[in-house]
């Protein structure tokens, strides 16, 4: 028993002096092995605010307590980052202190007790039709990065609010007989879209003989995610310099085209089954009990009714 206690007693001695930073980049390189690239880049943002926060190209197991997570915490919200986003920093740094407590690093209990880690509602962004309709009717001639940013705005409206991560991975082979049929990344859920004109004449508009894919967002030779990740970025700059051509607020993004859809279908009292049905929203389970017996022609006259209403 002795033994065992001065061997424990030497571990902790030893870990003391280990490098967080150094321990949470193993993290992110084990993570990246296991094919976890969404989860990975989370725990590398979280570093790099860790890293820019604290003064030292070292942080210390044994430097790690209470008084430092309230001083991050501080830190962030002087640097005007949202609660809810120092929260999601707080609970990777919990879950990260929490496997090495597990390879027997010692940590100090009740690390986060005085911080904030819970998540608060989000204000929704959503534009309301008639601003839907400037951006339509908007004249981008001048500029072909402005028109292909509000085509992509307006290609998610189209389908239903779709993701931008889903839009970058459709292929010509989604299409067939009227309908695309594509699965959620987030969710795995299969879904099917009734074709229709607006739709096509966005892909007409940017098509590429040669490539695999509907929009010319993925190329067929670059890194998929990376392709994306660089065109979702460019998209949105564009998108917000013609929010203040048209004095937009909130200022438009991939993702305010996927709640505009949302509301203006609730502002049309389309039922909420209905929209979290068009949607592929993968929540209650009471809710995917009554969603599964849904008929998807009411998914699609829902869809073709806002598209008529522009």
């Amino acid at each position: 028993m002795e033994n065992q206690t001065r061997k424990k007693r030497r571990t902790w001695a030893a870990t003391a002096h280990y490098d967080f930073f150094r321990f949470l980049q193993d993290q992110i390189r084990r993570l990246e092995e296991r094919k976890q690239v969404r989860t990975a880049e989370t725990y590398a943002s979280t570093l790099r605010s860790l890293q820019r926060f604290w003064p030292y190209p070292t942080l210390y197991f044994s430097e790690i307590d209470n008084d430092l997570m309230l001083a991050y915490e501080a830190w962030l919200r002087h640097n005007n980052v949202s609660r809810n986003t120092s929260s999601f920093y707080m609970r990777i740094l919990r879950a990260v202190c929490n496997r090495a407590s597990e390879q027997g690093f010692r940590l100090p209990t009740g690390l986060f007790r005085h911080v904030y880690t819970g998540v608060g509602k989000t204000i929704k962004r959503a534009i309301t039709l008639d601003m839907v309709r400037q951006l339509k009717q908007i004249d981008l001639s001048h500029s072909s990065s402005l028109a292909f940013a509000r085509d992509m705005f307006l290609f998610s409206f189209y389908t239903r609010g779709m993701s931008f991560v889903d839009m970058a991975s459709l292929q010509h082979a989604n299409l067939k007989n009227g309908f695309l049929t594509y699965r959620r990344k987030k969710t795995g859920r299969t879904l099917t879209i009734r074709w229709e004109e607006c739709m096509q004449t966005i892909v007409e508009r940017y098509a590429i003989a040669t490539s695999p894919y509907l929009l010319p967002i993925v190329t067929s030779s670059g890194d998929p995610r990376r392709c994306y990740l660089s065109k979702m970025s460019l998209i949105n700059r564009n998108l917000k310099r013609i929010s203040e051509q048209l004095s937009i607020t909130p200022p438009l993004t991939m993702y305010v085209a996927r709640h505009t859809w949302a509301s203006v279908a609730k502002n049309e009292n389309i039922p909420l089954s209905i929209i979290s049905e068009s949607m592929g929203h993968d929540s209650e389970a009471t809710t995917q009990i009554y969603l599964a017996s849904l008929n998807a022609e009411k998914v699609d006259r829902a869809n073709q009714m806002i598209i008529d209403l522009l």
